[in-house]
C-alpha cells in the first residue's frame, strides 16, 4: 500500500520519540505484543479515553466509568472529547500523547496501524467472538474492534403505518409501493421522504444493494465481474426503481429541492413522515426527538430475493495506543465497553460487535433475517468496484444519479428511468474495459 507523506512524517517522528523513550523508560506496562493481565486484582492506575462523542462525554460516559469501577475500583478513567476528532487525533499521533484508548482514525493507512496501536488478539482468537474485525487487521493481528455495527434499510413510523391501514410490514417492492399509497390516501404524512436537497442522504440507498441482491457476495464478488450492473432485473436496477416509482407516483415530498435533514428527523419522529431510507445510526437521533420513541421502527429494504439479507457495516473501531503506560487497564476498559456498556444499541443506533449479544429490540421481529457483513473482494480485486466507479464517473456513493432519477420521475427531465440505467451501464462497461487493458 502506498503511504502518503503526512503519515510517513508522523511515523518518522514516532520512531524517533520511541527510541528516545526506550533509553529512559522504567517500564511498568507490557511492551508491544506482550501478554496483558486480565485479573482485576492486578489492574490499577489511570487511563485516558479519547472519544468523538462530545454530546455525551459529560453524562453517559461518566456513568460508564462508574459502572466500570464496580469491577475495576483501582482504575481512574479520564475522558477527552474532540470536536474535530480525525484532525485533532492525527496531529496528536505525531507524539505518544494520544490517550490510552481511542477510536482508530479512518485516515490511518491499514499498513501503518501496528506502528500506532497495540494488537488486541489474533484473528483466530477473536473471530468467533466479534463481527467486523477484519477492517483493522494486519498480518493476522486485530488492532481495532467496532464499537457499533450498523445496519441499513427503511426507518418508519409505526403509528403512521397503523393509521394508514397497513396490516403487515411490506417485504417486496410491490408491497412497499402499496403501503406508501395507503399512507398518501389515508393520512397527512409524506409517504417517503427522499431528503433530496441534502445530497448525502440519497447515497444511503446504495447501502441496500445487498438486500435487493439477496446476497452478501454481490457487492464485492459479483458486481466487479459483470457487464450488467444496471440492466433490468439486476440489483441496481431494482434498487433504484423503488425510488423512481415512488417519485413518479407522487409518494415523496412535494418539492424535493427544499428538503431539510434536521427537520425531517423530527417529522419522522412525530408522524409527519412515514418512511426514510437510512442507516441504523439515525434511529437513536430520531427517537430522541419524540415522546413516543417506540413508534420508530426498522424494516429491511423491500426485495424480491428469496433470502432477506441486511448488510452490516462497522462504525469507528476502538483501539489501544501502542505507547500506553497502562495497557492492562486500557485493555480492561475496551473489553468492558464492548461487552457491558450497551453503547452500540443505546447510543450508536446499531448492534454490538459481540456475536453473543442479543439483537437490539427494534429488530426483535426479524429472527429469520440474515444480518451479515459483506464478503471481501477476491484476491487481486481489492478496491476494483471503486476503480470502475471512478473510471466511469458513475458515482455509486454520490448523490448525482439519484437526483437525476428523482428529477426524471417528477417530470423535470425528459429522460426515462431506462434511459438513465442504460447510460450508467454503458459507463460501467466502458470503465471495466478500460481497466482490463
Amino acid at each position: 500500500m502506498r503511504k502518503n507523506k503526512g503519515w510517513m512524517l508522523l511515523l518518522t517522528m514516532l520512531l524517533i520519540t520511541s527510541l528516545l523513550a526506550a533509553c529512559s523508560s522504567g517500564g511498568g506496562s507490557p511492551q508491544a505484543g506482550e501478554e496483558i493481565s486480565t485479573d482485576p486484582a492486578d489492574i490499577k492506575g489511570e487511563i485516558t479515553v479519547l472519544t468523538q462523542r462530545t454530546d455525551i462525554v459529560d453524562s453517559v460516559f461518566k456513568d460508564y466509568a462508574a459502572e466500570f469501577n464496580k469491577e475495576y475500583p483501582d482504575v481512574k478513567v479520564n475522558f477527552q472529547a474532540l470536536a474535530d476528532y480525525e484532525g485533532q487525533v492525527k496531529i496528536r499521533m505525531s507524539t505518544k500523547d494520544y490517550g490510552d484508548v481511542l477510536m482508530i482514525p479512518t485516515s490511518v493507512p491499514i499498513a501503518d496501524i501496528p506502528d500506532f496501536f497495540e494488537p488486541l488478539g489474533t484473528y483466530d482468537e477473536l473471530k468467533e467472538k466479534y463481527t467486523g474485525i477484519e477492517e483493522r487487521m494486519v498480518d493476522g493481528q486485530i488492532y481495532g474492534i467496532p464499537t457499533v455495527i450498523t445496519f441499513s434499510g427503511i426507518i418508519y413510523n409505526k403509528q403512521v403505518f397503523k393509521d394508514a391501514g397497513i396490516a403487515e410490514v411490506p417485504k417486496t417492492p410491490e408491497q412497499f409501493q402499496a403501503a406508501l399509497q395507503l399512507v398518501k390516501d389515508n393520512t397527512d404524512a409524506i409517504p417517503l421522504y427522499t431528503n433530496y436537497a441534502s445530497g448525502w442522504a440519497l447515497t444511503q440507498w446504495e447501502a441496500d444493494l445487498p438486500t435487493v441482491a439477496g446476497s452478501v457476495d454481490y457487492v464485492n464478488i459479483d458486481q466487479p465481474n459483470t457487464d450488467e450492473n444496471f440492466v433490468a432485473g439486476k440489483p441496481h436496477y431494482e434498487l433504484y426503481k423503488v425510488l423512481y416509482d415512488a417519485a413518479k407516483n407522487g409518494l415523496i415530498e412535494k418539492d424535493p429541492t427544499t428538503t431539510d435533514w434536521e427537520s425531517s428527523k423530527a417529522d419522522l419522529a412525530n408522524g409527519k413522515i412515514a418512511t426514510m431510507a437510512l442507516g441504523s445510526w439515525a434511529i437513536t437521533q430520531i427517537q430522541g426527538l419524540t415522546d413516543t420513541p417506540d413508534n420508530i421502527g426498522f424494516l429491511p429494504f423491500p426485495t424480491n430475493a428469496s433470502d432477506v439479507v441486511v448488510p452490516l457495516a462497522a462504525d469507528y473501531n476502538i483501539g489501544m495506543n501502542v505507547n500506553s503506560e497502562n495497557k492492562p487497564a486500557a485493555k480492561a476498559w475496551i473489553d468492558w465497553f464492548l461487552a457491558k456498556s450497551n453503547y452500540a444499541v443505546e447510543q450508536g443506533g446499531g448492534m454490538s460487535a459481540d456475536k453473543n449479544a442479543e439483537l437490539p429490540p427494534i429488530l426483535d421481529q426479524y429472527k429469520d433475517v440474515t444480518f451479515s457483513t459483506l464478503t471481501p473482494a477476491k484476491e487481486g480485486q481489492e478496491g476494483l468496484v471503486d476503480k470502475i466507479d471512478n473510471e466511469g464517473e458513475i458515482g455509486l456513493w454520490q448523490p448525482d444519479f439519484k437526483k437525476r432519477i428523482i428529477e426524471a420521475a417528477i417530470g423535470n427531465r425528459s429522460e426515462s428511468y431506462d434511459d438513465i440505467m442504460k447510460d450508467l451501464n454503458d459507463k460501467w462497461v466502458k470503465a471495466r474495459t478500460e481497466l482490463a487493458k
